[in-house]
């Protein structure tokens, strides 16, 4: 299993061999923005200019065969909610989202899913069998709030089975630089039923660094995923500030990035 690096006019993003569908995580090179979300940004609401915007999502559009108003995207709130996306989502750019969603599944062909990411763990899920997608924002308050459990389970819904689904888990930030306190180890430890061997290291001055893609791997295999079904970025956001964007290296000043998925 391996994630690459492509490039497609100029742009460039990853994908994971374990995905047969269409899909994407995008770096931060390859549209026009400029300045402080210089040049891929894919986030409304940063204050970036909306022809800009709308660029970098026809862009995105090429690689997916639809145009830059093509998407169904997310209002992400950091909570467990998971839409059902039909084809009256899909989104048209620099209108306001009119819900609330951190993760989106669907059964339609065609209906490409985004999710936007700058730290937070991303997670796209095929069944191709039953014909059904999934794409997560996993945050960790979204994580140990169990939306996987919540995406599978609607996938799951719609004919998926666990031991057929395929996942890949992108870029995010590392357990290098995922440092935290106390409450995020403890909820973590609550989130996986204490199976956290490896997951947590005690800094021993009341921070702890936590393995984010490690905990939503090992909820993935809990939840009925095999092993050999799922592929794991290794590349940290934080560590990486030429290639992708980091809220926390930032502070919050940046663009987005996003994760596709499309049947």
């Amino acid at each position: 299993m391996a994630f690459y690096d492509k490039k497609y006019n100029g742009c460039e993003f990853r994908t994971s061999d374990k995905i047969a569908s269409a899909h994407m995580f995008t770096t931060r090179n390859g549209g026009v923005s400029s300045g402080v979300w210089d040049n891929w940004n894919f986030g409304e609401n940063r204050g970036d200019d909306i022809d800009c915007l709308r660029e970098n999502y026809r862009r995105a559009g090429e690689l997916f065969g639809v145009g830059a108003d093509g998407f169904v995207v997310t209002r992400q709130v950091h909570g467990v909610e998971v839409r059902t996306a039909a084809e009256s989502d899909r989104h048209r750019v620099g209108e306001p989202v009119p819900y609330e969603a951190d993760g989106l599944v669907t059964n339609i062909a065609g209906l490409p899913l985004m999710i936007y990411i700058a730290d937070c763990v991303p997670v796209l899920m095929e069944d191709r069998e039953a014909g059904v997608i999934a794409a997560v924002h996993c945050g960790w308050k979204s994580s140990v709030a169990d939306i996987l459990g919540v995406a599978v389970e609607k996938m799951i819904s719609m004919g998926a089975v666990p031991e057929n689904i395929r996942a890949a888990v992108g870029e995010s930030i590392g357990f290098c630089c995922f440092e935290t306190d106390s409450d995020v180890p403890e909820a973590v430890e609550k989130y996986l039923s204490g199976d956290t061997e490896g997951l947590i290291r005690d800094d021993g001055n009341g921070k702890f660094h936590v393995d984010l893609r490690g905990a939503n791997l090992r909820r993935l295999l809990q939840l009925g995923l095999r092993a050999e079904n799922v592929d794991v970025s290794g590349e940290c956001t934080v560590c990486m500030p030429e290639k992708y964007w980091s809220h926390r290296a930032t502070e919050g000043i940046r663009g987005s990035m996003c994760a596709v998925i499309m049947l």
